[in-house]
């Protein structure tokens, strides 16, 4: 099926989920909890991350949460701070997160705007956290749609936001590919009706996404080949 446009996550798609991620939760952890040990295991421990081995659990809600749900897990520990007092504490350190791009993004991406197809964004995280990683990745020109879970249309898994960028742009749903780590991503793309692409930069295996993938890619440099085998 012809593609037109193409929907990206952010992180675990465009930059690789582990190598950004789990040193930014370290250093959050830390500095949330004050450097009181019982506070940082009790922050992990809501996150499912091991401050032994500095990683995520592959089923941590991080992974595909907002910055809201992220941010009240660390509120049931740090009750005396309020919600949004955290959540806007994520979003200042999350923007300032050390990029790891899954591959060199600046060609690829512009060789896929060559291909005259249209480019977006999509993320749980905040529209100001995938604006401040996109500007740093110098890539942040290249997309026509940049949307977070705080842009009007709600997050993943819900389609509505995924919607909003084919009907911005004169797209049919059915020929956008929504490309992602996570089920949510997935279910999303499914539930818009779009063509749907795993890639394994994140944390889910291959066998987990493979049912509602229409193929499941090492990173987003194979997406050209498949894109042509159309």
């Amino acid at each position: 099926m012809r593609v037109d446009g193409i929907l990206f996550d952010k992180d675990g798609t465009l930059f690789d989920f582990r190598t950004t991620w789990n040193t930014w939760a370290a250093g959050t952890i830390r500095e949330l909890s004050n450097g009181n040990k019982d506070v940082a295991e009790a922050i992990a421990a809501r996150l499912r991350y091991d401050l032994k081995t500095s990683a995520f659990d592959a089923a941590s809600p991080v992974i595909a949460g907002s910055n809201r749900e992220v941010a009240e897990l660390v509120g049931e520990v740090l009750t005396e701070r309020a919600v949004e007092e955290i959540e806007l504490f994520l979003t200042q350190t999350a923007a300032k997160a050390p990029l790891a791009p899954a591959v060199p993004l600046a060609p690829f991406l512009a060789e896929m705007r060559q291909r005259g197809l249209r480019l977006g964004v999509m993320t749980n995280d905040t529209e100001y956290g995938a604006k401040a990683h996109l500007g740093a990745a110098g890539v942040d020109h290249l997309f026509d749609f940049i949307a977070g879970f705080d842009s009007g249309w709600g997050p993943k898994p819900d389609p509505e936001p995924l919607l909003a960028f084919a009907n911005l742009h004169g797209l049919s749903p059915a020929r956008v590919v929504m490309v992602g780590d996570s089920r949510h991503d997935l279910m999303a793309g499914k539930r818009a009706g779009m063509q749907t692409v795993g890639v394994l930069t994140g944390m889910a295996p291959a066998e987990e996404l493979a049912p509602l993938a229409d193929a499941v890619l090492p990173d987003i440099g194979h997406l050209a080949s498949w894109i042509e085998s159309r």
